[in-house]
């Protein structure tokens, strides 16, 4: 698993939109007269991710800096499968988990194959 610390501001800003992403897709049952309602979940602006990406998209370097200290912190208290889902959004993987013993990583590519002549 990714450690916060592996976080620079530019991957930092990825990861929170792509934060952003996976909590706006939780939605939730609402009941109001009668009537059920899917709302989307708050969860994302109850841990004020808004404001942290508007810190990282900052012009101001200490402001930045400050946005990747916050979103270091909110990323140590996300559950596994939150991680898991911003990391697979932003196609970012861990090297270790790869199997480097796969013998086809090895192999070259097959030489074109030429048409067969028509004189033999």
């Amino acid at each position: 698993m990714i450690d916060a610390e592996e976080f620079d501001e530019e991957s930092a800003l990825a990861a929170a939109l792509a934060l952003q992403q996976v909590l706006a897709q939780r939605t939730h049952r609402r009941k109001y007269l009668g009537q059920v309602y899917v709302v989307p979940g708050k969860l994302g602006e109850a841990l004020k991710l808004p404001s942290i990406i508007a810190r990282l998209q900052s012009k101001v370097v200490r402001r930045r800096a400050q946005g990747r200290e916050d979103f270091c912190t909110l990323w140590d208290t996300l559950s596994v499968p939150t991680r898991e889902a911003v990391l697979q959004a932003i196609n970012w993987y861990d090297p270790k988990s790869l199997n480097w013993d796969d013998k086809r990583s090895n192999r070259r590519p097959l030489p074109p194959k030429l048409p067969d002549s028509p004189h033999e």
